[in-house]
């Protein structure tokens, strides 16, 4: 029987209905002119009406090649703290997306901290915005999921991001990586502001050692940091050179409470 993973925040994150989708996403990706080659980007997961804009206005830039590997945090808990799904297929209101098997057994094999766990997967949603955005942009597009937890100076990023990479190498076709993540949370509107520029920096100048070292110093309430970093480490050793921020916004720019805020960035590296 095949392994198939099931929407979970489908018509609460995102419309649950294909039409209503498809006219949301139509919204928020830009038809660009000529698309940029990129290694890796950053996109937020947070509901579509808050943080939709940013991720759209990445996926409208970038060029979709067959193969997304997708890195998000485990909010939940389930399952492995490192863990990639290497079969099966998921569902959303777009269709099935088809796990790429060859390309996560490869990453797999190189790594000793992934483990193979459809649970880790099951309720996580750090991921699951990300996939209509990529089916948007590309059909047939297959994917590679993983989801991880861990301290942000944790030993497993630098490991897991060269088993990446040089999975990525030897399947030796353009594959994306994307770093699923938002910023800063639950803070006012100019904090948020200046803790995430602050930790941006550091992305910009694709150095995750001062990455680690400004979100610990500020104690800065980034969700994805380690899929971030996992990101930066495998695009480096893919030959990324810089890293562009494409668009930055707070909830407060939708919702106008600025009081709470959460902060969304989409970065692109090359």
């Amino acid at each position: 029987m095949e392994n198939i993973r099931n929407p979970v925040v489908s018509g609460y994150f995102y419309p649950g209905e294909k039409h209503a989708l498809t006219k949301m996403l139509k919204s928020y990706v830009g038809i660009s002119g000529e698309k940029e080659h990129v290694k890796a980007v950053i996109c937020p997961h947070a509901g579509y009406v808050y943080s939709g804009k940013v991720a759209g206005s990445v996926y409208g830039k970038i060029e979709m090649p067959d193969s997304v590997i997708i890195l998000g945090p485990n909010h939940h808990g389930f399952g492995e703290p490192f863990a990639i799904m290497k079969e099966g297929v998921w569902r959303t209101p777009l269709g099935d997306v088809e796990i790429n098997k060859t390309l996560a057994e490869k990453i797999l094999e190189k790594s000793g901290y992934l483990q193979d766990d459809a649970l880790a997967h099951s309720q996580e949603h750090s991921l699951e915005v990300q996939v209509p955005f990529i089916q948007y942009v590309k059909n047939n597009v297959r994917i590679v999921p993983i989801v991880l937890s861990g301290s942000i100076d944790s030993i497993a990023w630098p490991e897991i991001g060269n088993a990446i990479s040089e999975g990525i190498k030897d399947y030796q076709e353009k594959t994306l990586i994307v770093a699923s993540s938002d910023f800063t949370h639950y803070e006012n509107q100019k904090t948020a502001e200046e803790n995430d520029r602050y930790a941006i920096e550091a992305i910009l100048a694709l150095d995750e050692e001062l990455f680690i070292e400004r979100v610990s110093e500020r104690n800065i309430s980034i969700c994805g940091y380690g899929p971030i970093i996992t990101a930066m480490f495998a695009s480096k050793n893919l030959g990324a050179k810089k890293a562009e921020i494409i668009d930055y916004k707070t909830s407060g720019n939708v919702t106008g409470d600025y009081d709470q805020v959460v902060g969304y960035a989409g970065i692109i590296i090359q």
